[in-house]
C-alpha cells in the first residue's frame, strides 16, 4: 500500500476506528468505535518521512515566535510513524509530492486491540494472516480511509472466555481496523469558552503566555460549527450548513425509525436557540455510503454476545474543541432488556402471545429507543449528562433532560394493575434546551458574548433548572440528593416507597403469563430478575439523602446556593424507606412462586442475567435475597457516606454513623424473642442478618475510612458479638467472624458480596 503525500510539513487530522467489533462490551471493542483525533503532519528529515504529532496540550497565546519556540521546545512531541521514500517529483523539498510504503502503517494494531485482549489469553496480530481491506480503502476530496483486516492469534487462548463466546476459532480472532486521514476545517470556527455551569464536555490546553493572575489552563466547550446565512438574523436564523446525521442501515424496523425520530428531537432544541427548523436533521444512511468516512455523523446500531453500554462519541479538532463527526453507538440488546422489564411487570400473556399492534412491552420499548437515541446523540453534540434532571420534572411524564438516565416511569391502575403508558417522555427537555442555547446561539457582531451566555444560565437558575454530572451522581460515595441514575422524583424517599408498593403489587400477579406459551417455564427466573430487583436505583437515590449535601456548581458571584447539609427530617425518612429492602417481608418469595422454578433444561444454562445461586441446579430464594440486600449495603454503608455522617451529625445534628447502623439492624436481626418471623422469611432474615454483619465489618476493616468510622464500627461489633447467643448456630458464626477480625484485622479477608445479574445499563464510556 503505497501512500502520495502531496505536500509535506501541512497539518491535518488523523484517527482510528474499528467498523469490525468482537461482539463484546466487556472487551470495549465494538463495530464503530471511533478513537480521539490527533494533530499530525508528514515531515522529511533527510530519506525518511516522519508522521509527527505536536504537543496541543501546551501552547503560548504570544506573537513573538522566539516565545511560542520555547514552548514547543519544553515539552515532547510523538512520532506516530516512519516512513522510506520510494519515489519523489521533480519538484523535491516541501513543495514535492513523494511516495511512500504505507503497508506495515497501515496494518499495525492501532486501535490497541492487543490490549485489550489481555484477559482472553496473549493474543498477537499475526501479519500473515492479514492485509490491506481494498473493499473499504477510499480516497475523498477532504478524506483518505484505509482499512486493514488484522488477525490476532493465540497458541492458549482462555477457555471459557468471551472470545470462545464469539469466535468460531478462539486460536485466531479477525476484525478490521480503519485509519482516516482528514483536511483541516476551514478557518472561521470559534471556540467558546467552557463553563461548570453549562452541562458541556471540555477540552484544554496550557497557554503559558496567560498573564501573572490569569488562569494557566485555558478551558473550551466540544461543539458543532453553526453559522448564520444572515449575521443580523434573530429568531428562526437559517445555518450556511445545517447539522446532519445519519441513522445506520443496518438497525431493522421499528427500530430504525425509532432511532431517526428519538435523535430528531434536538431540532426542538436548535429552534429554541434561535434557528430554524431543519437547522439539526436526521435521515437513514443513503444506500452505498460508509459509515467510516469521516465526513458523515453515524448514529450505529451494533450487536453484541451480551448487552452492555451504548454510548455516544464526538471527535474534535484538538486544536479548537470543533467537532468533525458524531459518533453514536446503540447496543442492539438494550431494547430487548426493556421490553423484559416491561414483560415482568406485566405478565401479559394470558392467551400465550402478543401482536405488533396491541403489544405494550414493544411500545415501551420503542419509547425507550427514541429517548437513548437522544440521549446518545446529545452526547456527540457536546453535551454531558445532567443527573439531576429527573428530580425537577414538572409532571412524571415531561423530560426536564434526555442527558439523565431515567427510570421507566409506572403506575398502578384502578385494578392494581402496572400502567407503562407514560413509561418514557417524549421530545427533547428543558435543559436540554438551555445547554443547546449556550453551546449553539450565534450572537450578534459586536455584542457581549461572554455577558450573553452567562445570561442564559442565570436564567436557567432562576426557572429552577440544576445541572450536576457524573463525578457527583454515580455511587456508592455520592453526596448529592437529587442526581441519581435510572431514578425518578423530587423526593427520592418517596418514590422509594411508591416503586415498593409497585412492585409488590407486580409481584403478587407474577407467575407463568409472564412468558408465552411454549416457552421454557425455566426462563420465569430470568424474567423475575428485573421485577425483583426493581427498587434498586431508586434505593440508591434515597440512600443518597443520608449524609447528602445539596449543592450546585457555584461560580463567585453567580447567586446560585451555598452548599446545605440535608435536613435531618429528610435523612430520617430516607432511612426509614431504604431499610425496608433489607425486611423478609419485602426478600422473601412466596411458596406459591417458588413451585413455578423447575430446574433448567439442557441448553439453557444461567448466565451473568440469572439471579446468584448456591443450590445447584435450583432456584435459590435465599441467595436471591442476599444479593438484593447487598446492593442496599454497598451503598449505605459506603465509608465516604460514613464519614460524611460522623461530620454532619456533629455539624447539623444530622442521622449519626451508629444511628443508621442501629436502623439497619433492627430491621435484620433475627434476635426477638419469640422469633418475629417463621419458615422461609426467617431464613432469609437470618440471611440478610449476616451479610449486614459482614458489611459492618468491611466499614471497620477498610484501611481507607476514617478513624471515627472504624470506631464506630468497631463498637457496634462488639456490641454484636456481646449480645449474640452462642447457641445459635448463625449468631455463633458471626460471634467467629467477629473474634477473626478482631484477632488480626491486617490479615482479615472481608466477605466478597453476593453479585446480583447486571441492571439497566443505558449509559455510555463518552
Amino acid at each position: 500500500m503505497y501512500l502520495e503525500i502531496p505536500q509535506l510539513n501541512v497539518d491535518m487530522l488523523y484517527f482510528d476506528s474499528l467498523p469490525y467489533g468482537t461482539g463484546s462490551n466487556d472487551l470495549g471493542l465494538d463495530r464503530g468505535q471511533v478513537s480521539a483525533a490527533k494533530l499530525v503532519r508528514f515531515e522529511r528529515f533527510g530519506p525518511k518521512i516522519l508522521l509527527v504529532r505536536p504537543n496541543e496540550h501546551f501552547r503560548s497565546s504570544a506573537s513573538d515566535p522566539a516565545e511560542q519556540l520555547a514552548v514547543r521546545q519544553s515539552f515532547p512531541e510523538s512520532i506516530l510513524g516512519s516512513f522510506s521514500v520510494a519515489a519523489e517529483n521533480s519538484a523535491g523539498g516541501e513543495a514535492g509530492a513523494v511516495l511512500v510504503d504505507a503497508t506495515d502503517f497501515f496494518l499495525r494494531d492501532v486501535h490497541g486491540v492487543s490490549e485489550a485482549l489481555g484477559t482472553q489469553g496473549t493474543y498477537k496480530l499475526d501479519a500473515a494472516r492479514s492485509a490491506i481491506a481494498i473493499d473499504a480503502t477510499k480516497v475523498f476530496p477532504k478524506n483518505t480511509e484505509v482499512e486493514a483486516i488484522l488477525t490476532f492469534a493465540s497458541d492458549a487462548p482462555s477457555r471459557g472466555s468471551f472470545v470462545d463466546d464469539v469466535t468460531p476459532d478462539a486460536h485466531a480472532l479477525t476484525l478490521r481496523e480503519h485509519q482516516s486521514f482528514l483536511e483541516l476545517p476551514a478557518l472561521g470556527f470559534s471556540p467558546r469558552r467552557y463553563d461548570p455551569r453549562a452541562g458541556y464536555f471540555q477540552f484544554a490546553y496550557r497557554d503559558y503566555a496567560a498573564p501573572l493572575g490569569a488562569p494557566l489552563d485555558q478551558r473550551f466547550i466540544v461543539r458543532h460549527r453553526l453559522i448564520k446565512q444572515d449575521p443580523s438574523c434573530m429568531l428562526a436564523c437559517l445555518p450556511v450548513k445545517p447539522i446532519q446525521y445519519y441513522v445506520d442501515r443496518g438497525a431493522p424496523e421499528p427500530i430504525r425509525s425509532a432511532l431517526v425520530e428519538g435523535a430528531r428531537w434536538w431540532d426542538q432544541a436548535f429552534q429554541a436557540a434561535g434557528w430554524a427548523p431543519g437547522t439539526f436533521r436526521v435521515d437513514v444512511l443513503p444506500e452505498g455510503a460508509d459509515p467510516m468516512d469521516a465526513r458523515y455523523n453515524i448514529i450505529q446500531w451494533v450487536h453484541r454476545f451480551t448487552r452492555g453500554w451504548s454510548y455516544g462519541h464526538p471527535v474534535a479538532d484538538p486544536r479548537t474543541g470543533e467537532i468533525i463527526k458524531g459518533n453514536v453507538t446503540l447496543g442492539s440488546l438494550r431494547g430487548r432488556q426493556d421490553y423484559l422489564i416491561a414483560q415482568a411487570l406485566l405478565s401479559p400473556y394470558v392467551t400465550g402471545k402478543m401482536t405488533a399492534e396491541n403489544d405494550p412491552m414493544l411500545a415501551m420499548a420503542l419509547a425507550r429507543t427514541r429517548q437513548l437515541a437522544a440521549h446518545e446523540t446529545g452526547h456527540t453534540l457536546g453535551l454531558a449528562h445532567n443527573f439531576a434532571a429527573s428530580a425537577f420534572a414538572h409532571a412524571p411524564a415531561e423530560s426536564v433532560s434526555v442527558m439523565d438516565y431515567p427510570h421507566p416511569w409506572i403506575t398502578l391502575d384502578k385494578s392494581g394493575m402496572p400502567d407503562l403508558s407514560s413509561a418514557y417522555a417524549a421530545n427533547i427537555g428543558l435543559w436540554d434546551k438551555v445547554a443547546i442555547n449556550y453551546g449553539y446561539r450565534q450572537f450578534l457582531d459586536g455584542s457581549n458574548e461572554d455577558a450573553g451566555l452567562d445570561a442564559i444560565l442565570r436564567e436557567a437558575t432562576k426557572s429552577g433548572l440544576v445541572y450536576i454530572t457524573d463525578e457527583d451522581a454515580r455511587p456508592p460515595g455520592g453526596a448529592h440528593p437529587f442526581a441519581h441514575l435510572w431514578d425518578n422524583g423530587s423526593d427520592a424517599a418517596d418514590e422509594l416507597t411508591r416503586i415498593m408498593r409497585i412492585r409488590a403489587a407486580a409481584l403478587a400477579r407474577f407467575g407463568e403469563n409472564a412468558i408465552p406459551l411454549g416457552k421454557p417455564l425455566a426462563d420465569l427466573e430470568d424474567t423475575l430478575v428485573p421485577l425483583y430487583l426493581m427498587h434498586r436505583y431508586q434505593t440508591e437515590a434515597a440512600i443518597k439523602i443520608i449524609g447528602g449535601l445539596d449543592y450546585r456548581y457555584q461560580l463567585r458571584g453567580d447567586g446560585q446556593m451555598n452548599a446545605e447539609i440535608v435536613a435531618a427530617d429528610e435523612q430520617r425518612k430516607a432511612l426509614r424507606a431504604v431499610v425496608k429492602t433489607l425486611s423478609a417481608e419485602t426478600l422473601t418469595l412466596p411458596e406459591s412462586l417458588l413451585k413455578l422454578f423447575p430446574p433448567r433444561p439442557p441448553g439453557f444454562a444461567r448466565t451473568r442475567e440469572s439471579l446468584p445461586a448456591q443450590t445447584g441446579p435450583t432456584f435459590d430464594p435465599i441467595a436471591a435475597a442476599e444479593s438484593a440486600a447487598d446492593l442496599t449495603l454497598a451503598v449505605l454503608f459506603d465509608h465516604e457516606r460514613a464519614a460524611r455522617l460522623v461530620e454532619y451529625h456533629a455539624r447539623a445534628n444530622a442521622p449519626s454513623l451508629a444511628e443508621v447502623i442501629d436502623a439497619a439492624l433492627k430491621v435484620s436481626q433475627p434476635l426477638q424473642h419469640p422469633p418475629s418471623h417463621q419458615g422461609m422469611e426467617a431464613e432469609v432474615q437470618g440471611a440478610v442478618y449476616a451479610r449486614t454483619v459482614e458489611a459492618l465489618l468491611t466499614l471497620a476493616a477498610d484501611p481507607k475510612d476514617s478513624v471515627e468510622v472504624r470506631a464506630i464500627a468497631y463498637a457496634k461489633l462488639e456490641e454484636i458479638k456481646r449480645r449474640s447467643d452462642a447457641n445459635s448456630p448463625l449468631e455463633a458464626y458471626l460471634i467467629h467472624r467477629i473474634k477473626q477480625f478482631q484477632g488480626d484485622p491486617a490479615k482479615f479477608v472481608v466477605a466478597k458480596p453476593i453479585e446480583a445479574p447486571p441492571g439497566m445499563p443505558i449509559g455510555d464510556d463518552e
